[in-house]
Parts: structure tokens; sequence; C-alpha cells
């Protein structure tokens, strides 16, 4: 190889070198306890099965048909989280969270009262993702969920933040205190209308700080409009 040929090869060798620390200091997240996902791909958790697949190719085709695009890949790392969803205010979230959990091969979680899981149709419920919950007499729900995550091998809670489709004065603090108290991240996702976007855009680890800690969550709503946007709880 000539001289000139070994120099370019160095030269080339060393700027992918370079590009490659660039590209891995960028990725890496700010801190330890809150980070941003990269938003050029949108990779789904594990396989589960063929029934899995088949409920992702009619989820893809919905969000597709829709005019959806999904963002973010499913933080496969995080086995346990609080995935919260905003905005809230309409009817339509609650489908295309599902639709994108369906894309992402993920069996949500959902609080309910614990009733709903008693009777003839309380094991459907159950297998439709309810986590039975005491909301009597003061129960605690902190300790409830904390107990729930600490008997699961893999869970992903999913919680409304805002709490209602209505215009609220903020949001509620309840998955925070479920997220910190079972000490599992917080992910956060955002049901952009407005860019016609579902983006898995970071996670959170609770410190305690909440006042701190929300507003870091709540950065990653900026800009988001809702389908009725006057209803958004900013």
């Amino acid at each position: 190889m000539a001289d000139g040929d070994s120099e370019l090869c160095e030269k080339d060798r060393d700027a992918r070198l370079e590009t490659s620390r660039r590209m891995s200091a960028d990725a890496a997240p700010p801190s330890a306890t809150h980070w941003r996902f990269p938003a050029g791909s949108a990779e789904p958790g594990v396989y589960r099965g063929v029934g899995a697949e088949v409920w992702r190719w009619i989820c893809s085709a919905y969000l597709r048909l829709s005019g959806w695009r999904m963002r973010g890949d499913w933080p496969r790392d995080l086995p346990k989280i609080v995935l919260i969803a905003a905005p809230h205010t309409s009817n339509w979230d609650g489908f295309n969270m599902l639709a994108a959990a369906g894309y992402y091969r993920i069996a949500l979680k959902w609080m309910g009262k614990k009733e709903l899981t008693k009777g003839p149709f309380g094991g459907l419920v159950r297998w439709f993702g309810c986590v039975p919950v005491d909301r009597d007499a003061k129960a605690d729900l902190v300790r409830q969920m904390k107990d729930a995550f600490a008997a699961a091998a893999q869970m992903t809670l999913a919680v409304s933040p805002e709490g209602t489709r209505a215009k609220s004065p903020g949001w509620r603090s309840g998955f925070y205190h479920i997220a910190h108290g079972a000490g599992v991240p917080i992910v956060m996702s955002v049901l952009d209308y407005g860019a016609k976007t579902i983006s898995l855009s970071g996670a959170l680890i609770p410190t305690g700080d909440y006042d701190a800690d929300v507003a870091l969550i709540k950065g990653h709503y900026e800009g988001a409009r809702g389908k009725y946007d006057e209803r958004f709880s900013r």
C-alpha cells in the first residue's frame, strides 16, 4: 500500500472513531436519574409469541392508517416501570395507547377497584391487565402498588398523570409516589396530536424531590398538543 493510501486510511479510521465517540457522548444520559431517548427509531420490546405478533401487526396497521408515527425505542433494560401518558383529553387517547402498547409488544397493567376482579368475569379483567387495589377506608395505594411491583418479574403500569380528560388545575401526584415508593423509573409517553406522533420521550428515576422531578418530566411535554388541547393540564 502506498504511503498516501495508508495516510488516507488512518485519517478515515480516526474520523470514524471520533464520530463513534461523539455519538456515544450524545446518547449518554445527562444525569444518573433523568435521560431522554433517541427519537430516530421505534424498536419494540422482546418477542412474546405468535399471538403478540399478530396483535402487533393489527396495532401497527391501525396506527399507520390513522397517520400516527412512533418515536423512541422501548427500554428493554427497564423491566419494571410506571408509564405515564399525556396529553389525556379524549377517550381516543386510551385507545391509541393500547395500540402503541401492542406495537411495542407490551402488556400494560392498570389499577382498578378490587371488586372488578371478583365474580364470573374477574379472571378476564385480570387478563386484560387490571391490578386490583383497595380504594376504601383510605387504603395505602402506594404500599399496595409497591407490593405488586415486588411480586412481579416485569411490570408496565400505565397511569395518566392528569387523572381526567377534563381541564384540571394540575397533575395528580399519585403516579410519582407510586414509582418512588416502588423504586421504579417513570417513562414518559407523549401523544402529540399536532405532530401526530406517539413518542417514548425519556425516563426519570424519582429522587424524592417532587417539584424538581416533575419539572423535568413536564419538560418532555412542552409543545405537545392534545386532541382537545384546551383541556390539556400543563
